[in-house]
């Protein structure tokens, strides 16, 4: 079997395709607006402003959250989630969070636990990759500053229960992030309902934006307590050398990636023009055809919940004792599917699923572009290599 036409599955590294309007209005920016956020008073600088607010009011809507100002844009995912970390933690706190973990939350963590600043507990998880809110709980000492926890793993898929463990950080007095990078525009956020203080998520997978983009939510509980990283510029309050407090300027020193911000508004009214229920509906559904498809094959082994009612987005498998990098160069350079394999950036995880000896997984990711068919001949592929596997 060769296909020859290109099938995207990785979007949980980045969205593609994006929504056409994105491409344009991305290129309408650079050629014909062309200026920076907040600084200047003419009339192009006046509607990259407005574009501004706008994106930041339908972020607003996405996550739940009444004030608007409240959503801050960064870096990406991993400037969001360090912002979070080193601005909330001080010397002496003790940090919750689990093996699930990305390593933008990991290393971080790491690095001011060996510098002796901070304490960590990393709660296990299951044979599915599944965390227990009973562990958090009793993960949780006096000195407890910060849970940290993601939604969605970038290896299983697992959907996490964190509007429970945002209950149990709340009556733990600890602080609490959310990471949405594999969440955010798939399934419904509520900051309220989850209780969360921090929701750290990008504006290039679920949201299908441009890369280089972060969305960072600071909650009024913790605004006090959350030191900027950076300080610099910010278009206001420019009489000061100090940072401003005001929301969002505290977190958004220097020149906002403003091309960045217009290319996810119209992503974002793309979103709101389909619907979230249907772009979750629609990864649910290539998620079973995934975990159904893979089941069938002798020699495949697949890791996380198996069900698309506990996995979302995600669906990584190992293929006989094929090493994971050689069976997506296969699917690439025979069969034109595009997947990654390895440890996804997740070593923890990938500890706990025994599957660090085999060099980590294969993961298949669809996004609201991919198609049954495009399934079907990416679980077929598998089925052709798996034949041969040793």
């Amino acid at each position: 079997m060769k296909k020859e036409e290109r099938i995207y599955l990785d979007n949980a590294a980045t969205s593609w395709p994006k929504p056409a309007a994105v491409y344009t209005a991305t290129d309408i920016y650079q050629r014909e607006l062309g200026a920076p956020a907040g600084r200047g008073n003419y009339q192009q600088a006046d509607e990259v402003q407005r574009t501004i607010a706008r994106t930041r009011h339908q972020l607003a809507r996405l996550l739940g959250a009444t004030a608007s100002e409240r959503v801050v844009f960064t870096s990406g995912g991993t400037g969001s989630l360090n912002q979070a970390i080193h601005g909330c933690l001080r010397s002496g706190d003790h940090v919750v969070t689990t093996v699930a973990e990305h390593n933008s939350v990991l290393r971080p963590l790491r690095y001011l636990e060996e510098q002796g600043r901070i304490t960590v507990t990393r709660v296990g998880c299951d044979s599915h990759g599944l965390i227990d809110p009973t562990e958090v709980r009793q993960a949780m000492t006096s000195q407890t500053r910060l849970v940290a926890m993601l939604h969605v793993s970038n290896v299983t898929g697992a959907v996490q229960p964190i509007e429970e463990v945002g209950r149990i950080a709340r009556e733990g007095e600890a602080f609490y992030l959310i990471d949405v990078a594999q969440s955010l525009g798939h399934l419904p956020i509520a900051v309220d309902a989850c209780q969360a203080d921090l929701v750290a998520g990008s504006g290039h997978k679920g949201l299908m934006g441009p890369l280089g983009l972060g969305v960072l939510y600071v909650g009024e509980r913790i605004q006090p307590e959350l030191a900027p990283l950076v300080q610099g510029g910010t278009g206001t309050e420019s009489e000061l050398d100090q940072q401003p407090e005001g929301m969002p300027e505290k977190y958004e020193s220097g020149n906002l990636n403003v091309v960045g911000i217009v290319g996810l508004g119209v992503a974002l009214d793309h979103l709101e023009e389909i619907g979230l229920a249907a772009v979750e509906q629609h990864l649910r559904d290539r998620t079973a055809e995934l975990i159904e498809g893979f089941s069938q094959i002798d020699g495949v082994q697949q890791y996380g919940p198996s069900d698309a009612a506990r996995q979302l987005g995600v669906v990584s498998i190992n293929v006989g004792s094929y090493d994971p990098q050689e069976v997506a160069t296969i699917l690439d350079q025979a069969y034109s599917v595009q997947t990654r394999a390895g440890l996804h950036c997740a070593p923890l995880m990938h500890s706990a699923l025994e599957s660090v000896s085999q060099g980590g997984t294969l993961r298949f990711s669809p996004g609201w572009f991919t198609t049954a068919e495009e399934i079907q001949v990416a679980v077929q592929a598998v089925a052709e290599i798996a034949k041969s596997a040793p």
